[in-house]
C-alpha cells in the first residue's frame, strides 16, 4: 500500500514538530529534508534513529495495515513517503528499477492509443515503446520537444493517451519546455496524460509536477542511489485517480521494491543534496575546459547551449552528465580507452565518474540508421562527473586527449588546444552531413529498374504465382536546390508536365506527419489528398490526369515525411528509359525514386559512409556499388514507394515496387486463396537478355482483369484448369531459375518452352491482342524461331521475346529492323538485374564532368557546389536536356552508382 501526503504541501514540507514543545518553524530547504527521514504515521515503537528494514514476506493478523510485502512494507512505506516528500508529489511509489517504472506507466494505455515521445531518448525507453508499439497496437509518435510546435500536429483529442518527455534528454542534452508543452497538450487534449522521466535531474534540481507533468518517473539506481549498489525505480504523481491506477498494477504485476533496497535507496537519498552539489560543480567545469578546447560540448549549463533560457527557468541547477564531440569514432574510442580515473560504463549519478560512447553502450539497441535520423553522432562521448576532485578529473580527462591525439601543446599560447588536423576533420565532416544527410542543398540522383511479369500474369488476379524479374530500362530521379521558397517537379515523360508550388502555399493544415520511426497507416489519408487536389492541383485540366496523380504522389510524400520546421525548397525531375503505360512497371519505378528522394532530402534514410581502403592490416574487396544500399534502408524506401503506388492505383499488391527497390527476381502470390501468400526471392536468378517489344496499343486493364473474371464464372472447369496450368508453369519456372546445377544451355531451353506454353494459356484466357500475335509470329518466324508472350495486363502493351545467349547479333538487327518497320518500338535489355540505385554522394565515387551549357527555359539558378562534390557539375541541366537514347550511358559515367 502506498502513503499519501498533503497535496497542498510543496516541497518545502516542513518535517513533524519535534516532541520538544511546539514553537512556530520556518520549511525546511530541500538538503535538510533529504536529510531528515520522518513519518508521523510510522513512529518505529523503539524509536531507532534508521528506518529498520522489515525483511519479511507475510505479516501476521487480520485487517492490519499490511498483510503482504507485495502489497505493502513498513520500509517502503517509510521510503515513499519520503520520496512524495522532497518531490512535490501527493503520491509516491518505488519499483524494481526505472525501466520498471516506465512498464507501469505504460499499462494505462490501451490499443489504438497514441503516445507522443521525444526523439533523443534513453536507449532502453526507445526499446519498450518500440514493444507497446509492436505488440500492443499503441501508435508512437517521435518528434523534436525542443521545440513545442513540433507537436501540434500530432496531438489529437479522444486520440492522444499520452505525452513522453525526457529534459534534458541523454544523451544529448537538449532541453523540453516542459511548462508550455504541458500547458498545450491540455488544452488541445485533456484527457492527454503528461509523463515526464526526471532521471537527469533529480528532484533536487527540477520537479516537473510543478510544470504541469500528471506523472514523472526517476531510475533511482542514479542519482537517488547515488552509489549504483542497487536497482530502482520511482513514480510520483498528484492526481488520486492515476495513483489508484499504478497502485493496482504495481500490486498486481509484483514490481514493488524489496524492503532491503527500499533501506539502502532511502539511505542514499539523505546525501542527494550534497552529492549532486560537487557533481555538477565539477560537470560545470569539464565542460568549460572541453568548450574552450573547441569541442562541440552538450551541457545546458554553457551560454551557448540552445536551451539555456529554458532550462534555467524550470530547474534549479544544469546537473552532472555532458556529451561532447570529437568529430572521429575512433578518436572517441581511443580516448574512452585512455582513461584511467573515469570508468568505461553505462549509467549515470553515480559518486563515481563514467565515461562512455552511447552509440555503442546505452544507445546500441537503436538501429544504427534510426539514430543517424535522430542526429545521435557515433562518435559521441558521454561523461557522468562524480564526486571526485575536480582536478584530478580533469587531469585524467586531459591525459587521455594526448594520448588520443585530439589536443597538441601550442607553444605559442604555452597551453593545449584542440589538435589542427581534427579541427580541420571535423569542419569538413560537419559540412559533408549538411550534404549528405539530405539537406536540399545537394543532389540526388536515383534510379530503379522496370519489371516484367515472366509468368503467372492474369492468373495472379486468382490465387496463382507470378514470377516477376527487374529490367535494365530504368527511371531516374533528380533533386536539386532551390533558392526560393518553393518545390516544384518536372515530369519529361508525361507531357513534358512542370510546376512551381509555394511551400507555405501546400495544405499543411491538413497534414499528419508520419515520424521516424513509424510507418505510414495503411490507409492514405483521403482528407490530405482531397486538400493537394482541391489547393496546389486545383488549376490542372482533366488532360493532365496524368500529371496530377504523379503530383499527389510527390506532394503526399513531401508533407508527411517533413519534420518539424525543416521545408527544403527543391526541384523533383523524373526521367525515364522505360516506354510509359506498357506494362512495364513505369509508375512503380517513378514512386521508388520519388521516395527514394525525398526519404534522403527529409534526412529518412542515410548511406554509409565509404568502406576504409587496403592497407597492410585490412584487405578491402570493392564490389563496384553491388549491395552497397542496406537492408533497412531498401526496406524504408520500399514502404514507402508502395504509399506511392497506392495513390497511383488505388489497390497495388507490391510487386512492381518491390522488384523496383530490390531487382532480382521473385515469386508472388495473392492473399486469400489455399495456396501461401507473399513474395519470395528467387535466390541465384540469373540474368537474361529479352527483348521487349511496345506494341503501342493502350490497354485497359480493369476491362481485361473483368473479363478474366466473367470468364472464370461461365467457363468454370475450363478457367480452372487454365489456372492450374499456369501454376505448373510458374513452379516449374522457380525451381529452374533457383538450381545451381542447370546448365546455361538447359535453362535457357526450359524457359523458352515455358515462354510459349504460358503464351497459349493466356491466349485461351482470352486477354492477347491481334498486335501481340504479329509480334509473337514475326518472332517466331524463320530465321530467328525465338519464344515471344505478353506481359503484364495484355490486350496491347509489351511483349517480351527470350534471346538465347548464342543468337547471332546480324539476325538480332535484322529482327528489329522488321519491328521497327511494322510501326513498334523494340528494347533490347537483360531482365534481374540490380534493383534502386543512387548515385554515391561522395568525391571520390564520382567523375569531374565538364560544367554544362544552360538549360533554355525555367531553371533554378545554380547553387554552390557543397563540400563533398566541389569538383561535379550540376546535374540538372545535362540531365533535362540528355536524349532518352544517351541516358543510361550518360548517369553510369558520372561516378559510382550504389545498389541494393
Amino acid at each position: 500500500m502506498a502513503p499519501t501526503i498533503d497535496p497542498k504541501l510543496v516541497h518545502d514540507l516542513p518535517t513533524p514538530e519535534p516532541e520538544s514543545p511546539l514553537r512556530a518553524r520556518k520549511p525546511y530547504r530541500f538538503s535538510t529534508l533529504c536529510a531528515t527521514v520522518e513519518n508521523p504515521s510510522q513512529k518505529d515503537q523503539y524509536g531507532s534513529s534508521s528506518v529498520p528494514i522489515y525483511q519479511t514476506a507475510t505479516f501476521k493478523g487480520v485487517g492490519g495495515e499490511y498483510d503482504y510485502s507485495r502489497s505493502g512494507n513498513p520500509t517502503r512505506s517509510h521510503l515513499e513517503h519520503h520520496i512524495a516528500k522532497i518531490s512535490s508529489a501527493g503520491h509516491a511509489f518505488t519499483v524494481s528499477s526505472g525501466m520498471a517504472a516506465l512498464d507501469v506507466i505504460l499499462r494505462l494505455l490501451k490499443p489504438g492509443d497514441e503516445i507522443i515521445a521525444g526523439d533523443d531518448l534513453y536507449g532502453g525507453t526507445n526499446r519498450l515503446l518500440t514493444y507497446v508499439r509492436t505488440h500492443m497496437g499503441v501508435i508512437v509518435h517521435h518528434v523534436d520537444t525542443t521545440d513545442a510546435t513540433t507537436l501540434y500536429p500530432y496531438i489529437k483529442p479522444g486520440k492522444t493517451a499520452m505525452v513522453l518527455l525526457e529534459s534534458p534528454t541523454n544523451p544529448l542534452l537538449k532541453i523540453a519546455d516542459l511548462a508550455t508543452i504541458s500547458k498545450e497538450v491540455k488544452e488541445r487534449a485533456p484527457d492527454a496524460i503528461i509523463v515526464a522521466d526526471n532521471t537527469m535531474m533529480s528532484p533536487y534540481l527540477q520537479r516537473p509536477l510543478e510544470h504541469g507533468s500528471d506523472i514523472v518517473y526517476d531510475s533511482a539506481t542514479k542519482y537517488l542511489s547515488g552509489h549504483h549498489d542497487l536497482m530502482a525505480g520511482v513514480i510520483t504523481c498528484n492526481r488520486d485517480d492515476i495513483a489508484k491506477q499504478i497502485a493496482f498494477i504495481i500490486n498486481s504485476v509484483g514490481n514493488a521494491l524489496t524492503p532491503i533496497d527500499s533501506f539502502l535507496l532511502l539511505r542514499g537519498v539523505k546525501t542527494l543534496a550534497v552529492r549532486m552539489d560537487r557533481q555538477q560543480a565539477s560537470a560545470g567545469l569539464v565542460a568549460t575546459y572541453l568548450h574552450s578546447l573547441g569541442f562541440l560540448v552538450h551541457y545546458p549549463g554553457l551560454p551557448t547551449h540552445p536551451g539555456r533560457d529554458i532550462h534555467q527557468r524550470i530547474a534549479d541547477g544544469n546537473g552532472a552528465v555532458l556529451s561532447f564531440e570529437t568529430g572521429d569514432k575512433e578518436m572517441s574510442e581511443k580516448i574512452v580507452a585512455a582513461t584511467r580515473l573515469w570508468g568505461i560504463s553505462v549509467s549515470f549519478g553515480c559518486v563515481n565518474s563514467l565515461i562512455s560512447m552511447p552509440c555503442v553502450m546505452s544507445h546500441a539497441s537503436i538501429d544504427p540508421a534510426v539514430r543517424a535520423a535522430r542526429g545521435l553522432p557515433e562518435d559521441l562521448i558521454r561523461l557522468c562527473v562524480g564526486i571526485e576532485d575536480s582536478s584530478d578529473l580533469l587531469d585524467d580527462l586531459e591525459h587521455a586527449l594526448i594520448d588520443a591525439e585530439a589536443i597538441e601543446l601550442d607553444l605559442v599560447q604555452n597551453k593545449y588546444i584542440r589538435a589542427r588536423k581534427v579541427a580541420d576533420d571535423v569542419i569538413s565532416s560537419v559540412l559533408g552531413k549538411l550534404a549528405l544527410n539530405g539537406s536540399a542543398e545537394s543532389e540526388w540522383f536515383v534510379s530503379a529498374p522496370g519489371k516484367v511479369i515472366l509468368f503467372g500474369e492474369h492468373a495472379v488476379v486468382h490465387g496463382v504465382t507470378a514470377i516477376a524479374a527487374s529490367v535494365d530500362l530504368r527511371c531516374y530521379g533528380l533533386t536539386s536546390a532551390r533558392n526560393d521558397t518553393k518545390i516544384s517537379a518536372h515530369f519529361a515523360d508525361i507531357d513534358n508536365f512542370y510546376h512551381e508550388w509555394q511551400i507555405a502555399d501546400l495544405p499543411w493544415h491538413a497534414v499528419r506527419p508520419v515520424a521516424i520511426d513509424e510507418e505510414h497507416p495503411e490507409q492514405l489519408d483521403f482528407a490530405l489528398i482531397d486538400a493537394i487536389n482541391e489547393g496546389p492541383l486545383k488549376d490542372l485540366t482533366e488532360a493532365q490526369s496524368h500529371a496530377r496523380a504523379a503530383s499527389i504522389a510527390f506532394i503526399y510524400m513531401y508533407l508527411v515525411l517533413t519534420r518539424g520546421a525543416v521545408r527544403p525548397a527543391l526541384n523533383f525531375t523524373a526521367r525515364s528509359t522505360l516506354p510509359i503505360g506498357a506494362g512495364l512497371g513505369s509508375s512503380a519505378s517513378f514512386s521508388v525514386c520519388a521516395a527514394t528522394a525525398l526519404l534522403l532530402i527529409h534526412k529518412r534514410i542515410s548511406l554509409p559512409a565509404p568502406p576504409k581502403p587496403t592497407t597492410e592490416e585490412h584487405i578491402h574487396i570493392s564490389h563496384q556499388g553491388r549491395r552497397a544500399i542496406p537492408a533497412p534502408v531498401a526496406d524504408e524506401v520500399n514502404r514507402w514507394a508502395f504509399v506511392a503506388e497506392k495513390i497511383l492505383h488505388g489497390n497495388p499488391s507490391g510487386v512492381d515496387n518491390s522488384v523496383a527497390v530490390y531487382g532480382g527476381a521473385l515469386a508472388y502470390t495473392r492473399p486469400g486463396f489455399e495456396r501461401k501468400s507473399g513474395m519470395e526471392v528467387i535466390s541465384g536468378f540469373k540474368s537474361f537478355r529479352f527483348l521487349l517489344t511496345n506494341s503501342k496499343v493502350p490497354r485497359d486493364t480493369k476491362k481485361l482483369v473483368a473479363g478474366v473474371g466473367q470468364k472464370k464464372l461461365d467457363e468454370p472447369e475450363v478457367v480452372a484448369g487454365l489456372l492450374n496450368a499456369i501454376q505448373s508453369i510458374s513452379d516449374e519456372a522457380r525451381r529452374a531459375l533457383a538450381d545451381p546445377e542447370m546448365s546455361r544451355e538447359d535453362l535457357l531451353s526450359v524457359i523458352s518452352a515455358l515462354v510459349r506454353e504460358n503464351h497459349q494459356h493466356l491466349v485461351s484466357l482470352g486477354v492477347s491482342h491481334p498486335v501481340l500475335e504479329t509480334i509473337r509470329e514475326t518472332t517466331l518466324a524463320a530465321p530467328y524461331g525465338l519464344s515471344t508472350k505478353l506481359t503484364g495486363a495484355g490486350g496491347g502493351g509489351c511483349a517480351v521475346t527470350l534471346i538465347p545467349d548464342d543468337f547471332k547479333d546480324e539476325l538480332l538487327k535484322e529482327l528489329l529492323k522488321e519491328i521497327v518497320d511494322n510501326k513498334f518500338d523494340p528494347y533490347l535489355t537483360s531482365v534481374g538485374g540490380s534493383g534502386l540505385g543512387i548515385l554515391s554522394p561522395y568525391a571520390e565515387h564520382r567523375t569531374k564532368m565538364p560544367p554544362p551549357v544552360a538549360v533554355p527555359g525555367q531553371v533554378t539558378p545554380p547553387q554552390s557546389p557543397s563540400p563533398e562534390t566541389k569538383d561535379v557539375a550540376e546535374l540538372r541541366p545535362t540531365f533535362e536536356m540528355k536524349e532518352v537514347d544517351g541516358l543510361s550511358h550518360w548517369a553510369e559515367s558520372l561516378g559510382r552508382w550504389l545498389y541494393v
